[in-house]
């Protein structure tokens, strides 16, 4: 049980400082609007899909998770 506790202590950690880092402003002048997001504006309407963002968030979180593995 003590390795459940430790893990979920560190996952809460990194949530924590990812939360502080977005609420802080980092990454607001690229994060959601890399080349290859989708937006579709009509009219009073809009559709916006960021593929490629959630391609990159994707990515890191993938190598994150096998460096925590190892």
């Amino acid at each position: 049980m003590r390795e459940v506790g430790k893990l979920l202590a560190i996952f809460g950690s990194a949530i924590m400082v990812v939360g502080c880092a977005l609420w802080a402003g980092f990454g607001s002048g690229w994060l959601g609007r890399l080349p290859g997001d989708i937006r579709i504006e009509r009219g009073n309407s809009g559709f916006y899909f960021p593929i490629v963002t959630c391609l990159v968030v994707s990515i890191v979180l993938t190598l994150i998770m096998s460096f925590f593995r190892r």
